[in-house]
């Protein structure tokens, strides 16, 4: 059991696409990956809903989030920190 508490969870930095929920937050992580068959570089993105328990992101923002256990039906991240803010 010890073994699992010391694994490094997974970190992804993204956008937040939507705020609209209490304590979550969508955030679209673009990656950019070679097509399978063509090679080009393409853009991927993915949406992820996470866990923010301050209600610190805004719609914008640039953040990062890690893995956490599964908080609900679609959660399974939550907010490490706001690494840009969205300037109005």
């Amino acid at each position: 059991m010890s073994e699992e508490k010391n694994k490094a969870r997974k970190q992804v930095q993204g956008e937040v696409i939507s705020n609209k929920m209490s304590k979550t937050i969508v955030v679209k992580v673009t990656r950019r990956v070679p097509h399978p068959r063509y090679k080009k570089i393409v853009n991927v993105s993915k949406k992820f809903y996470a866990h923010d328990a301050d209600n610190v992101a805004k719609v914008g923002d640039v953040v990062e989030i890690a893995e956490t256990r599964p908080l609900s039906k679609l959660k399974r991240w939550e907010l490490v920190k706001v690494l840009e803010g969205k300037t109005v």
